[in-house]
């Protein structure tokens, strides 16, 4: 959640100005909190590599928002 609050920091008023504003994550979300600061602060789409056990709760979250989560499935760094 950290990463995504840093996010809408840095976004300011952008964000607000945005047509359809859109975050993306390197990594999966683990839990559900992360898309849900995003959704707050107006975010319309989010996309993630997805592979989270909790994956389900990041989706029925952007499910009840009418927000657009798409799953790569492909991860961008490595442990």
């Amino acid at each position: 959640v950290g990463a995504a609050r840093v996010a809408v920091e840095k976004a300011g008023p952008r964000l607000a100005e945005a047509a359809w504003p859109v975050a993306a994550s390197d990594a999966f979300f683990p839990f559900a909190d992360g898309p849900r600061l995003l959704a707050d602060a107006g975010v319309r789409c989010i996309v993630q590599p997805g592979g989270s056990r909790r994956d389900d709760e990041t989706i029925a979250l952007c499910d009840e928002r009418s927000i657009t989560c798409l799953l790569t499935g492909v991860r961008h760094f490595r442990h």
